[in-house]
């Protein structure tokens, strides 16, 4: 019987493989430590200040830019209408 090595997860921001000395998990996925950062200001996480969305990681900030409520009536008061959707933040 040949030697079949045990398949490591791979992290879906870089796609390499993730050993259990160097990850962390969010929302079921493995990230590298040094991959476990938000995709859009690049901000280091924790596991206090990470949401996961479709295998993108975002501090809690720019999740709500993203996917937040956006419009009339979720702002702070009189004149908070913000639709700030986080574009100038993205490094692609």
């Amino acid at each position: 019987m040949p030697f079949v090595p045990v398949e490591t997860p791979k992290c879906p921001a870089c796609g390499k493989s993730v050993y259990a000395a160097e990850e962390r998990v969010a929302g079921g996925y493995k990230f590298h430590k040094t991959c476990f950062k938000c995709s859009m200001c690049n901000k280091a996480l924790d596991s206090t200040n990470c949401t996961e969305h479709e295998k993108e990681l975002f501090c809690k900030n720019c999740h709500g830019r993203k996917y937040g409520p956006k419009g009339y009536g979720f702002g702070g008061g009189a004149g908070c209408l913000s639709m700030d959707t986080g574009s100038h933040l993205n490094r692609e």
